[in-house]
């Protein structure tokens, strides 16, 4: 009797472990509403994406809140930043690994606390020192979640993708915000930390595509960056077989191409299978193609 109650407690105890272990492994991912919103078939999502939240503006800097805010009280776009650490471990908007060229101070940004950043202020593109300070990313992204300002943000070398993921949750901007990869290497590793977010990827040609389908990262968390030269129309046909929205890089060659023969250009990349430009003349390319 005492053998067939100790096989009683046992097998209870072992129904009860388990019992647990399918309780913990049935989790719910709950998917950034814009996995949603971004499918080529749908196509009510804006076509613009400001690079660097704005550059070339007279009295407003790249990666300055004041900017997104200026712009956006034109056009609908999203709003590409990039993302960096200070020294005291603040995530800031910042693009280069010093101060030198965006504000009236110097130094290399891993090196300054934020306290010692907020003395300076960002210049713009034509060295005019403007009121404006370099701001915090949770600002940024406050201001977004309660304006419904969609960012796609670019991770620089000083921090993780894990450090800036966290902000996002904690500042819970998972509906507002897409995170930026340049290879199958990152994709994978931002898809295993955020399963749930959108993922801007790199896919210029079939062949970086091909890769992308091999990591099994679902389609539907992909938005195809296909870089900044034209690609061959069957790839943006082939991407859009896959209900995934393709963002051609307009800034730097083709921002100057449309400026110089015509800001109809912009229309002609759209017609061939473009469906988000993402560029440095934001008014010029949204006014033409809207």
């Amino acid at each position: 009797m005492k053998r067939i109650f100790i096989a009683i407690v046992i097998i209870s105890f072992l129904g009860c472990k388990q019992s647990e272990t399918e309780d913990l492994s049935v989790t719910t991912i709950t998917n950034s509403k814009l996995i949603d919103v971004f499918k080529a078939s749908k196509g009510d999502y804006p076509n613009i994406s400001v690079h660097r939240g704005g550059k070339g503006l007279a009295r407003y800097p790249e990666n300055c809140l004041e900017t997104l805010q200026y712009i956006s009280d034109s056009i609908s776009a999203v709003y590409e930043i990039d993302v960096a650490q200070t020294k005291d471990g603040q995530l800031i908007l910042m693009h280069d690994n010093s101060i030198d060229r965006t504000t009236n101070g110097s130094g290399s940004v891993k090196k300054l606390t934020y306290k010692e950043l907020s003395k300076f202020f960002l210049v713009d593109d034509y060295n005019t020192v403007t009121a404006f300070k370099i701001p915090l990313f949770s600002d940024v992204l406050n201001w977004c979640k309660t304006n419904n300002v969609i960012l796609t943000v670019d991770i620089k070398r000083s921090v993780s993708q894990e450090v800036v993921i966290k902000a996002i949750r904690d500042a819970k901007a998972e509906d507002i915000t897409i995170i930026i990869t340049y290879n199958v290497s990152q994709a994978q590793s931002a898809y295993k930390l955020a399963p749930d977010l959108l993922l801007s990827v790199s896919a210029r040609n079939d062949k970086e595509f091909n890769r992308l389908l091999e990591t099994k990262i679902p389609t539907q968390n992909m938005l195809a960056f296909t870089g900044t030269r034209l690609s061959d129309a069957s790839l943006y046909e082939r991407l859009h077989k896959e209900d995934m929205v393709c963002m051609l890089g307009t800034l730097g060659n083709l921002d100057r191409q449309a400026e110089a023969r015509g800001d109809n250009l912009y229309n002609k990349w759209k017609n061939l299978g473009v469906d988000i430009l993402a560029t440095d003349r934001p008014f010029a390319a949204y006014n033409t193609i809207n």
